[in-house]
């Protein structure tokens, strides 16, 4: 984590808060917190292909299919459970499409996961005709809206066992050493004895789960679902990553750090919306934040040879 971003948000917060009385209340703290809680998830996803030098673009699309596709089997009957584990299952399998094109197919990460990203999408607008689900059961709200002591949102409760799953599978695992190997150089980790191919596509099916269940949470929030929904999530996600400090090059960075790199999102977005920022004039410093942090990246790596 660069010292550099936590005071640029500090100083941030300040401006916010200076200029937006709502922001620090504790309603609009938790409303940050479960806005950061479904792109921490999607940065799980993303931090792990980013530590094995992959990226995957596809993961925004996946999650405006799974809105859709979980809305019309709730409309249809399906009982939550049911909808939500093929949710999960149709995750892995774009997952594991994209990971055997990647390490058997030997096709660049970048164009398998462009080429997923559009054809998920296109999914997502075909199975119900291009048009919105509303009128399902609910109940699917309480993935997303339930609240402990009536304040604290179960977002927080994902992220804080998922996280803890995932960072203690990354350093005590035989995987999790694996994904760091990968990363830093693949040719030796095939010396050493490690299935590089096996465990590659293992992390893009990884990932295509995380990035299934971010899309169950935010039909749980929004409560509509819409072909186009999670369009950009596939930034959000790289981006709390590096923000967090994973680097770009791979083998480099602490998962726990990308929850942090989702706060400072969610943050951001949050205080330029009270600010009354233009939404466009919001995605221009977004977009230079991620560029601030990818050059810090850089730099550090430098500085290190």
């Amino acid at each position: 984590m660069y010292i550099g971003m936590i005071g640029i948000f500090v100083i941030f917060s300040i401006i916010c808060s200076a200029m937006g009385k709502n922001f620090l209340t504790i309603n609009n703290v938790m409303n940050i917190v479960n806005q950061a809680s479904i792109n921490a998830i999607l940065g799980i996803g993303a931090s792990l292909v980013i530590l094995t030098g992959g990226i995957d673009l596809s993961v925004g699309s996946v999650v405006g299919f799974i809105g859709i596709f979980l809305a019309m089997n709730l409309k249809s009957g399906m009982s939550i459970p049911l909808a939500i584990f093929l949710c999960l299952v149709i995750g892995a399998v774009i997952g594991l499409f994209n990971g055997v094109l990647i390490s058997y197919g030997k096709v660049p990460a970048f164009i398998t996961t462009l080429g997923s990203m559009q054809a998920v999408r296109g999914l997502a607008q075909i199975i119900n005709g291009g048009q919105a689900v509303s009128g399902f059961p609910l109940d699917i709200g309480k993935v997303m809206k339930t609240k402990f002591f009536d304040v604290v949102p179960i977002g927080v409760l994902y992220v804080i066992i998922f996280y803890a799953i995932m960072i203690f599978v990354l350093s005590y695992t035989k995987f999790g050493r694996s994904v760091y190997a990968l990363g830093g150089n693949s040719h030796a980790a095939r010396l050493s004895g490690i299935r590089v191919k096996r465990q590659e596509v293992l992390v893009y099916v990884i990932c295509g789960i995380f990035a299934a269940f971010a899309g169950v949470m935010l039909l749980g929030r929004l409560l509509y679902a819409d072909p186009s929904a999670g369009s950009s999530y596939e930034m959000n996600a790289i981006a709390a990553a590096v923000i967090g400090g994973i680097s770009m090059s791979g083998g480099k960075g602490k998962l726990a750090n990308t929850v942090v790199g989702a706060i400072i999102l969610a943050t951001l977005t949050n205080g330029l919306q009270i600010m009354n920022v233009a939404t466009y004039y919001q995605t221009v410093i977004t977009g230079l934040v991620v560029i601030i942090a990818v050059f810090a990246d850089k730099q550090k790596e430098r500085k290190a040879e």
